[in-house]
């Protein structure tokens, strides 16, 4: 029996993607609000993703944030996958390796949140252009994952005390 890399627990596959994406509006800096903890995010705060357009069609992704009081940058390339769904991209921070980028949830009015994923349910992160976010709304970004069989338990809320600009 021949056994798929992604179990069907931890697969996003069946979580809606936002297709309807406008990249334009996309682009530009969100601030981390909270994530799944990973080895390479590890004691950062401040953490921020600034998105903006490259030549042809691709997104020029710079990560920043602070690790014990000095700057970390991780520096990647990002197209979409699909160009029917917009919302569904890769991420390459090095060759030969890509990553899936998939944004299951979009304040699609104003671009002011976002949820992302990755293929499997070991990644998250809540997005927000604003440093700061209503507890309400973070609360309902929450359910709303947990809705969709992310363990919630494990989500870090990431420190946004000092920016880096």
């Amino acid at each position: 029996m021949v056994m798929s890399k992604k179990s069907s627990k931890s697969s996003t596959e069946e979580i809606p993607v936002i297709c309807n994406v406008d990249v334009e509006r996309y682009l530009g800096r969100w601030y981390e609000i909270a994530r799944f903890p990973h080895v390479f995010e590890k004691d950062l705060d401040n953490v921020t993703a600034e998105y903006s357009l490259m030549d042809k069609g691709k997104i020029r992704v710079i990560n920043g944030g602070l690790k014990n009081g000095k700057e970390s940058v991780a520096k990647a390339i990002a197209w979409i996958a699909d160009e029917d769904c917009k919302g569904k991209l890769f991420v390459r921070f090095f060759w030969p390796f890509k990553s899936e980028y998939r944004i299951i949830k979009l304040d699609e009015k104003d671009y002011q949140f976002a949820v992302v994923t990755g293929s499997t349910k070991n990644y998250l992160w809540i997005l927000s252009r604003e440093p700061e976010m209503s507890d309400e709304l973070y609360e309902n970004l929450v359910a709303f994952v947990a809705s969709h069989g992310f363990d919630t338990s494990q989500i870090i809320r990431v420190n946004q005390d000092s920016n880096i600009d």
